[in-house]
């Protein structure tokens, strides 16, 4: 533990940067709570989605780097703002006419439309709960309605209202002055209505505690800010929690950076510490726009997951997270070899580099051992020319290549086999452009038949690489992957493939110059 105590203080992995960075907060005193406390937030307006993934997956990848390089307790919140108020009804829920007459009422005030639980916002609430633990997540959950009406806020609200309007002057500075003129950070939840009022205040007690405004009929109110008869807006709402709960560390996308100093002087201003934070780019589609849940363009948690595993998923996410990506169906083969790349070098590496690779990150120190004796990239080139409909198709090839690989001692091996048949499916098989080979490219290929044909050096993978690298430089291809790229042009339909040598080895010799004999004989473009 000490080696990876002292590889862990000088790595350049980011989560041990931001690990130490949280550290030297606390290097004059430990908390006082006896804890440091990570929060992720979620507005349980709509179900999960992948980014709740990767907020909840980066923050354990940060909080288990601290345990590493402090002997402080640390906790994990995720925080539902479910006392806000329904907006609009969602388009993708049953019974929609039947929650329009709720809209503005808190979502925990909502009824289900599902009709399985108390409420809209208990049963996005359980949603959110039942995604964390399929992953395995270590949190402990917070509701906002039971953290409002519990009174665990109330301190900080009654600070709010004795400093009413230190918190106004620093709302009032970022917002246009025609939203000055009826904003507040107090938005009364109405006695009778039950709905979330967005309205000028007459009055704010801070000797009672108590705010005045009139409702939407003109009539006059007084109520507590105590006891969820009332909530913040949300800029102040965020670093109110933060004072609230002590927050040391929360991370956050980009298009909350601007609103940082706004949620850090908030806290200040109630007698908080304002936490660590981390802002992390958004994701992007095919088109390089920004990935949006209501466009419902990007990837699913789900689509990701028909296609590969949630490891897989958390290796992309932990690559560089200050920087925008592309997140569409075709990082995805990429991201599952890498993965098994870094699984495989592991074992092999010292403290200084297990504590840089992905994968210590992705298990918190415990990564599996891989039984990824064929690349992703590779079952999909097979899935291609076998035409295999389900694993079982390609596990006859995998076998001859690996005799000792079985469905059972290979899991994730099987997983993936099942994955590429799918993938390969639903993306490669669309897109797949056959060409003839140039005459060039018909002497090689013609050469390498040959050569096949009186190959007596067996499956060894590097041996046949050689022979197809040996088979291009004596036809003069210059650069040499202008040879590649025609193997995977005329055989394959793509312009990228895995190492020919390697394809032949799973694929087999016979295979291979039959495939190729029928690229030459044109019936592949055909």
């Amino acid at each position: 533990m000490s080696d990876l105590r002292d590889a862990a203080m000088n790595s350049k992995a980011w989560p041990f940067e931001e690990a130490r960075r949280l550290l030297k907060r606390h290097e004059k005193a430990p908390p006082e709570k006896g804890h440091v406390l990570f929060e992720t937030g979620y507005g349980p307006s709509g179900l999960p989605h992948i980014g709740t993934f990767g907020e909840v997956a980066r923050t354990t990848m940060i909080r288990r780097a601290f345990e590493v390089i402090s002997d402080i307790p640390t906790r994990l919140i995720c925080f539902s703002d479910d006392l806000d108020g329904m907006r609009k009804v969602p388009e993708n829920v049953p019974n929609p006419d039947m929650l329009r007459e709720h809209l503005q009422r808190p979502l925990t005030s909502v009824p289900d439309p599902f009709g399985e639980y108390e409420s809209f916002g208990h049963h996005n609430n359980a949603m959110l709960r039942r995604f964390l633990d399929t992953f395995g997540f270590e949190y402990e959950f917070i509701s906002a309605t039971d953290f409002y009406k519990s009174g665990q806020f109330d301190a900080v609200l009654l600070r709010a209202v004795e400093r009413y309007d230190d918190l106004m002057k620093v709302m009032l500075a970022s917002l246009r002055e025609e939203r000055q003129q009826t904003y507040s950070i107090f938005l009364p939840i109405h006695p009778e209505t039950g709905r979330v009022l967005y309205v000028p205040l007459k009055n704010v007690d801070a000797k009672d505690g108590t705010i005045t405004f009139d409702d939407e009929d003109g009539r006059e109110w007084t109520l507590p800010v105590t006891g969820g008869n009332v909530k913040l807006q949300w800029k102040p709402d965020f670093g109110a929690r933060w004072a609230a709960l002590d927050v040391d560390f929360e991370m956050y996308g980009k298009d909350h950076s601007t609103n940082t100093p706004i949620y850090d002087r908030i806290c200040e201003i109630l007698g908080g510490r304002k936490p660590e934070h981390f802002t992390y780019e958004l994701f992007l589609d095919q088109n390089g726009e920004k990935i949006s849940k209501s466009k419902g363009n990007g990837l699913t948690i789900d689509e990701w997951l028909t296609y590969a595993s949630p490891e897989s998923l958390s290796y992309f996410m932990y690559q560089k997270p200050k920087t925008a990506k592309r997140m569409y169906f075709d990082v995805i083969p990429k991201a599952v070899d890498e993965y098994h790349q870094q699984l495989k070098a592991y074992p092999t590496q010292d403290a200084a580099a297990q504590a840089n690779n992905p994968v210590w990150h992705i298990h918190s120190g415990n990564p599996p051992e891989s039984k990824m004796v064929v690349p992703f990239a590779m079952l999909l080139n097979l899935a291609s020319v076998a035409g295999a409909t389900d694993r079982a198709g390609l596990w006859g090839f995998i076998q001859r290549y690996a005799p000792d690989a079985t469905p059972e001692g290979n899991p994730d091996l099987d997983a993936a086999a099942e994955f590429a048949v799918r993938y390969f499916r639903d993306f490669v098989a669309p897109t797949r452009q056959f060409r003839a080979p140039t005459d060039q490219e018909r002497a090689a290929m013609e050469d390498l038949v040959a050569r096949l044909k009186t190959w007596d050096g067996g499956l060894d993978a590097e041996e046949l690489q050689s022979l197809v690298f040996a088979v291009g430089k004596d036809h003069g291809f210059e650069p040499l992957r202008d040879w590649f790229t025609a193997l995977y042009e005329v055989l394959l339909g793509a312009s990228q493939g895995p190492r020919f040598g390697g394809f032949i080895a799973l694929y087999g010799v016979e295979e291979t110059i039959a495939l190729i004999e029928k690229g030459l004989a044109g019936k592949l473009a055909a």
